[in-house]
């Protein structure tokens, strides 16, 4: 007699989220452009900005290369931006397959979320590779710390993102206001500029972006001279902390009306 094998409830889950996973893969390279374009659109910004901030600083940004420091804001504001873009779609997009039992759509959620974060992975390899080929010295002060601050944005992105699914199944206006929330970032979290770049009475107007205390915090990391003026890890884990909170419990108590609206 053929044996059986039962799987646990954790088990369905992780195979859920890899065939989700996987599905987001084929969607993504079936386009190649779009594929390719996720890789060279933050060169083509990265390249302008360094020509632009370089003849004002010499190449040099608070004690941090210029073009490193560019870097650090583009790679992480695309990733914020892009996952959360990305999983405030997540639960409309795979809408047919909630027809399944096994399928739910934290599920979707959290595989479109770990696509965005490989996606930037291969970026940074990337940016690393060119950066080795052009000779640029490199430096990495506290790479845990940074792969820490790292995982705490992709939580805030991907938190903020279930958020607006579930909305976006009751009201799907909410779209819309994503789009005027999402536009500014690229303005007030610090691609271009440093927050010692602004003076110090300005700066209650730009701290209460998290997506800020993480760059400037990133760079710190990377470079201590940069420093850490005017910014706070609390501050940081405290917001990531209460979206990924509150985004849970919206979830657990509207998962099952959202998907049947």
């Amino acid at each position: 007699m053929a044996k059986i094998n039962k799987r646990s409830t954790l088990q369905i889950w992780g195979d859920v989220i890899f065939a989700i996973f996987l599905r987001e893969i084929k969607s993504n390279f079936s386009d190649k452009f779009g594929i390719s374009w996720a890789l060279i659109s933050p060169m083509i910004m990265i390249t302008a900005m360094v020509l632009i901030r370089n003849p004002f600083d010499g190449g040099d940004t608070h004690g941090m290369p210029t073009v490193f420091f560019v870097v650090f804001g583009v790679v992480l504001v695309q990733f914020f931006l892009g996952t959360f873009e990305k999983t405030a779609n997540a639960i409309q997009k795979n809408k047919p397959l909630y027809a399944f039992r096994q399928v739910q759509p934290i599920s979707s959620v959290l595989a479109i979320g770990g696509f965005e974060l490989v996606n930037k992975i291969a970026l940074v390899v990337l940016l690393t590779l060119l950066a080795y080929f052009f000779q640029m010295e490199m430096k990495m002060a506290d790479p845990l710390a940074l792969i820490f601050t790292v995982i705490r944005v992709w939580f805030l992105a991907v938190a903020l993102g279930t958020i607006f699914s579930l909305a976006a199944c009751y009201v799907p206006e909410v779209q819309k206001i994503k789009v005027i929330i999402t536009r500014p970032m690229f303005f007030i979290s610090g691609i271009f500029f440093s927050l010692q770049d602004i003076p110090t009475e300005y700066w209650p107007y730009l701290i209460w972006n998290p997506l800020l205390h993480a760059i400037e915090l990133a760079r710190f990391e990377a470079y201590p001279p940069y420093g850490s003026l005017g910014v706070s890890e609390f501050y940081l884990d405290i917001s990531t902390l209460v979206a990924v909170t509150f985004a849970l419990c919206c979830y657990q108590i509207s998962w099952k009306q959202a998907i049947s609206r």
